[in-house]
């Protein structure tokens, strides 16, 4: 997936189960465009995880075993945390 395809990427983050969606999505809408090439491509890494992989990282129930992508999920419920609750 191309990091430019911002569309592509959106729907990627589309995970069907609320959870996951209330922390990726508003981290796509909000941070997505903050972030560099390299973390873009981190994150897109991390979406292509399965969804209860990534609901356990969100809910801080294990983490990812490569660091880059363990640095992702951490950077997210940072950002998540600091914008505090959004509508999605």
């Amino acid at each position: 997936m191309d990091i430019h395809d911002k569309s592509r990427v959106q729907w990627a983050c589309r995970r069907g189960m609320l959870e996951l969606d209330v922390s990726i999505m508003p981290f796509f809408k909000y941070e997505y465009d903050s972030l560099s090439d390299t973390d873009k491509k981190v994150f897109i890494a991390l979406l292509k995880s399965d969804d209860p992989d990534l609901f356990n990282w969100m809910m801080n129930h294990g983490e990812p075993a490569d660091p880059e992508l363990k640095r992702m999920v951490k950077l997210i419920q940072q950002r998540n945390r600091e914008r505090g609750p959004v509508a999605m």
